[in-house]
C-alpha cells in the first residue's frame, strides 16, 4: 500500500481517504456491470477507507458478505466493502489520477461481456474460481 490519497464522488459530497495499493482490478460480474455502468475497475484500500464525517454515502447490502457504497446525492459509485470491515476496494475513478493504478487482474472474466475488452495482459479468474476462495471449508477436523 501506499500514500493516503482522497476520493470523491461527482458532486463532490461525498469524500473520503484511503490507503489504496498500486495496482487495480476490474470485476465483471453481473452485479458491479449493473451498479457502475460498466466493469467497476477498483484499487485495494484493506480495511483503510474512512469516509469523512456527514458525507451522505449510501451503503447497500448487495450480498451476505457485502455491502457497495455509493453518493446519496449524485449515485456515484464508489466502493464495495466487506461486512465485517476486513476489506474495501475502492473504484479509482474517484481518485483524481485513475492512471495511477495498473490493471492487473480481472474477475468474472467468464461473465464479461463480448463487446469490450482490456488491452494489457492480466491475470484472470472466473466467477466459480472467486467464490471458491471465500466458501467456507467443508473439510472437518476428525
Amino acid at each position: 500500500m501506499g500514500e493516503r490519497l482522497k476520493g470523491t464522488c461527482l458532486c463532490g459530497a461525498c469524500t473520503f481517504t484511503a490507503v489504496p495499493g498500486a495496482e487495480a482490478g476490474v470485476c465483471h460480474c453481473g452485479m458491479c456491470r449493473k451498479w457502475s455502468g460498466g466493469m467497476l475497475i477498483v484499487a485495494d484500500c484493506g480495511d483503510s477507507l474512512v469516509f469523512d464525517d456527514g458525507a451522505p454515502v449510501v451503503r447497500y447490502s448487495s450480498s451476505d458478505w457485502g455491502e457497495r457504497a455509493f453518493c446519496g446525492k449524485c449515485g456515484s459509485s464508489l466502493a464495495w466493502m466487506s461486512k465485517d470491515g476486513s476489506m474495501a476496494v475502492a473504484s479509482i475513478q474517484a481518485f483524481e489520477d485513475p492512471s495511477r493504478f495498473r490493471i492487473s487482474t480481472q474477475i468474472c472474466i467468464d461473465r464479461k461481456p463480448d463487446n469490450y475488452a482490456l488491452a494489457n495482459e492480466t491475470a484472470t479468474e472466473t466467477e466459480a474460481e472467486l467464490f471458491a476462495k471465500f466458501a467456507p471449508s467443508t473439510e472437518s477436523d476428525a
